[in-house]
């Protein structure tokens, strides 16, 4: 394990990908590319000699369509099930029920489900639920609905819990082998059975207590059991054998003392621990649980898991894996890891989040800025874009640690060809445009994708009074400067004329501008530029209280940063307009949510609140809050716009 983290703390970006990958892998790829190159401009060159340079092809609005199944039809999942073409395929998602899912499980979940789909097989969703101290209900609950939201459905929900029997005989029978022992070492012994702190205190050698007999251990394991040992006096170790691989093939011989094998999943590792707590399903049947090195390749037997696919933290795993099926003689499955999946500038870990939560720095674990699930799902992002996100990175066995820039266009890309268009206006200021007679009350009709003429159109009734955004207006004309101010003409979108500022007035207390006087202008026949607009409320329009969501850290490794993440809080990861306004084109778009029909959001009115999605013209990406009421509409930005990326 040290080796895997001294890797990953030596990660480089890769500036094309961008993933963080290691410097070999860095080399490797980059002479690829450049080999690849070359090789494209030698072709090209060669084929300018032979013929003349063909016209360039018309351009066309096409979008390459990503195939949702490319990440199992080859690379690392696709060699894997090479390794084992067994069907029916089985996998399963075993989290731990304490605490909520993160991004990274977003991939575990397209993943595992994903795999079994593409192969005709069935997933599982099993509760690791082996630890009675952290486990409760609303994350059983929350990880269900996550994967839900996803659109997968679990082939059976099992607990671990539910073979504590069959484990606890299995350990008994581990006991009976001679290939577990009950031990009563300190921390302290144990660590320095097994070289000290950094592995230099010396030799590593065996615990004593292995040498006691089958009948005592036995004896011990049972008073275990039956309540006779306090938590950390007693606990049932595995005498765990080295495995040598003969020529990377599944024959196994299995060899002495592993205790000096340099994997330390190998160092006899804890099966059984003493904890004084109820369980939450089988109340106070037990004493002893069953550790998740001894619990997880065995509920994978029980269940016929053909396929055990997890993260690369658990490769040095894969040995103590396949060790304890092997002696316990039981159906084995193949366990293969790949690279998990992290975001820079933010933070996963549970504690921290807790933090945040307990500081009320954060709304709460679903608050919009957070990377969990159901903070992402809170903001608005759809479920399909977190799969295509996933799908477009593949899998390797490289951890990901991607920008949050790039995560932010994949969202932005996949929201761009599946929403609807609405006008909406943040911080709203009334223009009385004094020559509209011929235009007030008139219906002017919005298509909701220029580039989807199959979301279909609305109307938008034009009024006398308007209102358009304060940023889009200035008390003094700028020749750099193209929307209103006074002598200035814009556009309106839709609108047949664009108009000009001729007043304005400003409230005494706050110096701001109150409202503006406005004219046509007729003359004008393709203003420089146009704005959003909306009309009154009396048309439809509706008022809104619109949060513009930030990064939440300022920096791109809050964990570094001087005095801790907490020190690394963005003032502006939150802004809100309390008093924007929207145009009457959102009843619909709330009454035909889901947008888009996909993933876990398949039908209409499949989707809580945050289905409801938009691209507020000249803004961003909007989705309604589970803050909302009949009375409030409450909105959340989901992502910038790529051409406002910049704008201050």
């Amino acid at each position: 394990m040290a080796d895997l983290a001294e890797s990953t703390a030596k990660l480089q970006p890769d500036e094309e990908t961008g993933e963080m990958v290691s410097k070999a892998e860095l080399k490797k790829r980059q002479k690829k590319r450049e080999k690849a190159k070359a090789k494209q401009a030698a072709k090209n060159e060669a084929k300018n000699d032979e013929n003349p340079k063909p016209a360039p092809k018309p351009k066309t609005n096409t979008e390459e369509v990503i195939d949702p199944n490319n990440m199992f039809k080859t690379g690392f999942l696709d060699e894997v099930f090479k390794i084992r073409t067994m069907k029916p395929v089985f996998t399963r998602f075993p989290p731990e029920p304490n605490g909520f899912l993160h991004i990274g499980h977003a991939k575990a979940i397209a993943v595992n489900f994903g795999f079994a789909r593409y192969h005709g097989g069935e997933c599982y969703l099993r509760y690791d639920d082996t630890n009675p101290e952290a486990e409760e209900q609303v994350y059983f609950d929350a990880i269900l609905e996550m994967i839900e939201w996803l659109g997968f459905k679990p082939y059976k929900i099992t607990y671990s819990s539910d073979n504590f029997q069959k484990l606890y005989d299995l350990a008994e029978k581990l006991v009976e082998l001679a290939k577990a022992y009950v031990c009563h070492c300190s921390d302290t012994e144990i660590k320095l059975q097994r070289g000290g702190e950094k592995g230099t205190a010396g030799p590593r050698y065996r615990c004593k207590h292995a040498q006691q007999s089958v009948e005592e251990n036995l004896k011990k394991f049972r008073d275990m059991r039956d309540g006779h040992y306090r938590p950390q006096e007693a606990f049932l170790r595995m005498k765990q054998a080295n495995v040598q691989s003969c020529n990377s093939v599944t024959l196994k011989k299995l060899t002495g003392s592993s205790i000096t094998d340099g994997n330390p999943q190998m160092w006899d590792l804890a099966a059984y621990r003493v904890l004084d707590k109820p369980h939450y399903r089988t109340g106070d049947a037990w004493k002893i649980y069953p550790t998740y090195d001894f619990t997880h390749c065995l509920c994978d037997s029980f269940e016929g898991i053909t396929h055990s696919l997890c993260t690369t933290e658990f490769v040095q795993s894969r040995v103590s894996y396949e060790w304890l099926n092997k002696t316990l003689g039981v159906y084995e499955p193949m366990q293969r890891e790949y690279g998990r999946l992290s975001i820079s500038g933010t933070i996963l870990s549970k504690r921290k989040i807790l933090k945040l939560v307990s500081e009320k720095i954060v709304r709460g674990w679903n608050d919009p800025r957070l990377f969990t699930l159901i903070g992402i799902k809170r903001r608005g992002v759809p479920p399909g874009a977190i799969l295509e996100f996933v799908n477009e990175l593949g899998v390797t066995t490289a951890n990901s640690v991607i920008d949050i820039k790039r995560f932010d266009q994949a969202i932005r890309k996949y929201l761009e060809r599946t929403v609807p268009r609405l006008m909406l206006v943040l911080d709203p200021i009334p223009v009385v445009i004094e020559d509209s007679d011929e235009l007030a009350g008139k219906a002017l009709t919005f298509p909701f994708s220029p580039k989807a003429p199959n979301m279909g159109a609305h109307d938008v009734t034009f009024t006398k009074t308007i209102y358009i955004d304060r940023s889009d207006f200035r008390e003094e004309a700028d020749p750099s400067f193209f929307r209103l101010a006074p002598g200035k003409t814009v556009g309106l979108l839709q609108v047949p004329y664009p108009i000009k500022a001729v007043s304005f007035t400003k409230e005494d207390a706050t110096g701001k501008v109150s409202k503006i006087r406005a004219v046509f202008d007729r003359e004008v026949k393709k203003p420089k530029a146009y704005i959003q607009w909306v009309p009154t409320e009396a048309a439809g329009t509706r008022k809104a209280e619109v949060r513009i969501y930030n990064s939440l850290f300022k920096s791109d490794n809050p964990n570094d940063a001087p005095g801790g993440f907490l020190n690394d809080i963005n003032p502006e990861s939150e802004v809100i307009y309390p008093n924007a306004l929207v145009e009457s084109g959102f009843d619909e778009v709330r009454r035909r949510a889901p947008w888009p029909e996909a993933a876990g959001e398949s039908e209409l009115g499949r989707g809580g609140p945050e289905s409801v999605r938009f691209q507020a013209m000249r803004i961003a990406y909007f989705a309604m809050d589970s803050d909302s009421t009949s009375d409030c509409i409450v909105l959340n930005r989901i992502v910038a716009l790529k051409e406002d990326a910049g704008k201050s």
